[in-house]
């Protein structure tokens, strides 16, 4: 006699199979059925304090592992409060599986508890979504969500599981997963067109991004930098692709590059506002490889346009390219641009001064911190200004939101990080703002016991705001950007965890030290001078 399961069972099982091993949700009652499931599964449940933050930590979990996490949340303000962390996924491309609790369906359109309509709320912000009605096909739907949200291009998707099919009983027919790993090599012709692109320049730059994290490709970028004798510039998850002392590495002279450069290659990543919207000089050409077709011809249209897996592709362009040799010239060009941005903010990243400059705050971590260190970015000045100066010499080892520039994403990163890759050693550099918006998952992390170290840098403002407001503005201009001085270490008395408080650079050092060595989560609290970053241009003009 074929056994039968509770529907609960039967997800849990096949997100197992899915070789997922925990899920990220707030207690629920119309999806209790899956807690129990996961309970008979050997899955951890890891609840948070709110649903967002379920979000972002599955994403992360996802995204250390290469593959995809699982948020579990209830039906109504449950999948409501998801809504901003699935949103932050479908701008980047980034894998997610949500499960949604719903009414029964026997009381639909009966206005029952939290009933609402929620399949429509994810359809523009999803790969897929769907709604599951009869418990059997369970597994089945799990499978062709994990699908989808893996298929190219990445993605969030959305599964309903009303509460009648969860406590329904049904047999596993069959669980497991129902996807291809083939990869995209790409057209033929238009590889052949890069190719030859690329075999002829004497000025190039390459940009690599998420797709480099994404698809493996870290290997096959160094090769088919080193073929080329390419400049390298990395953003977002690209970051770390190329170790920070590689000769081929560039970070501070993208301007130039991108400005003269005859052929620039954007290799996993889209010509959005980080890249200028490819507006790159008259007379350059562009070879552009991506996951996703519609990317190609976003703003302006590819000389060589590629679709296709990065690691494919570029195994196929560095053996390609083994014959060129470098540009030196062109290279020592970049290069002294890359050193006067140095020489032009020494002053900053050495000062001594109290409270802090951000790019003294981003040199000290970048002494102190173990290059092995996973670090999550969360916030906007403070973010930017750190990000300049603080080596990733790893893929992989460089978290932040994305283009979405969703801020609050720290905590929840931080707990999905520690359960993808427990042994990691994780930082949080976050701003005052950015720390109020899921800051209460302190308790979460302390709760079950999760050594994570968050460097709050505390300008008592939204600066990143601030600083244009009054520039534009004036000083009676300055509205809803202001924030009190804080003293976030002290949340640490209420929670359980290790603060530290800092206001002069020769304190943070010992003060890290002893917060990373302390094996509990902890908060190292950073006055930073709220007018350090003036100047800095506004990135949402």
């Amino acid at each position: 006699m074929t056994e039968t399961f509770q529907g609960g069972r039967l997800a849990a099982k096949a997100i197992a199979a899915e070789g997922v091993d925990a899920i990220f949700t707030l207690s629920g009652g119309h999806v209790m059925p899956i807690y129990e499931g996961c309970r008979q599964e050997g899955i951890r449940v890891l609840d948070v304090r709110h649903e967002q933050a379920a979000g972002h930590a599955a994403e992360a979990y996802g995204r250390m592992r290469r593959s995809v996490g699982v948020a579990v949340v209830t039906a109504g303000p449950g999948v409501t409060g998801i809504i901003t962390a699935v949103a932050n996924c479908h701008v980047a491309q980034t894998p997610l599986v949500v499960i949604g609790g719903a009414r029964p369906l026997v009381q639909a359109e009966q206005r029952a508890l939290q009933e609402l309509d929620q399949l429509s709320l994810f359809r523009p912000i999803t790969k897929w979504s769907a709604v599951c009605t009869h418990a059997e096909r369970i597994p089945e739907l799990v499978a062709t969500a994990f699908r989808h949200a893996l298929g190219q291009p990445r993605g969030p998707v959305y599964l309903e599981l009303p509460m009648d099919v969860l406590f329904a009983e049904a047999a596993a027919e069959r669980v497991g997963p129902s996807r291809s790993d083939a990869r995209m090599f790409g057209d033929p012709r238009e590889v052949m067109k890069a190719a030859t692109l690329l075999s002829d320049v004497e000025r190039p730059a390459v940009i690599a991004g998420g797709g480099i994290w994404w698809d493996g490709a870290w290997k096959q970028l160094r090769a088919f930098a080193q073929n080329g004798g390419f400049p390298v510039f990395l953003n977002g998850s690209g970051r770390g692709a190329l170790a920070p002392d590689h000769e081929l590495f560039f970070q501070h002279a993208r301007r130039v590059a991108v400005d003269e450069a005859d052929v620039v290659c954007v290799i996993g990543t889209p010509l959005d506002f980080r890249l200028s919207f490819g507006r790159f000089g008259a007379d350059t050409k562009l070879v552009h490889i991506h996951a996703d077709a519609t990317e190609l011809g976003r703003n302006r249209a590819p000389d060589a346009g590629i679709v296709g897996d990065c690691a494919a592709v570029l195994g196929i362009l560095a053996d390609a390219l083994k014959t060129r040799g470098d540009d030196s010239a062109w290279l020592a060009r970049l290069r002294d641009a890359e050193n006067a941005w140095w020489d032009s903010h020494r002053a900053e990243i050495e000062s001594d001064a109290a409270p802090l400059h951000h790019y003294r705050l981003g040199k000290i971590l970048d002494d102190v911190l173990d290059p092995s260190t996973v670090v999550i970015g969360d916030g906007g000045d403070v973010v930017a200004a750190v990000s300049r100066v603080l080596r990733v010499h790893s893929p992989g080892h460089w978290l932040d939101p994305g283009p979405f520039g969703c801020l609050g994403v720290g905590p929840p990163y931080a707990l999905g990080v520690k359960t993808a890759k427990p042994a990691k050693q994780v930082v949080v550099v976050a701003g005052d703002g950015a720390f109020g918006l899921n800051g209460f998952e302190f308790e979460t992390l302390t709760r079950f016991d999760v050594p994570v170290t968050f460097v709050i840098g505390n300008d008592a403002a939204w600066g990143e705001i601030r600083i244009p407001q009054v520039g534009i503005y004036g000083d009676e201009g300055e509205v809803a950007t202001r924030l009190a001085p804080t003293r976030y270490d002290l949340l640490t008395e209420a929670f359980g965890g290790h603060g530290e408080h800092v206001e002069r650079p020769e304190e943070l050092a010992p003060a890290l030290e002893r917060a990373l060595g302390s094996g509990r989560p902890s908060i190292v609290n950073v006055m930073l001078d709220p007018e350090a970053m003036a100047g800095h241009p506004y990135r949402g003009m």
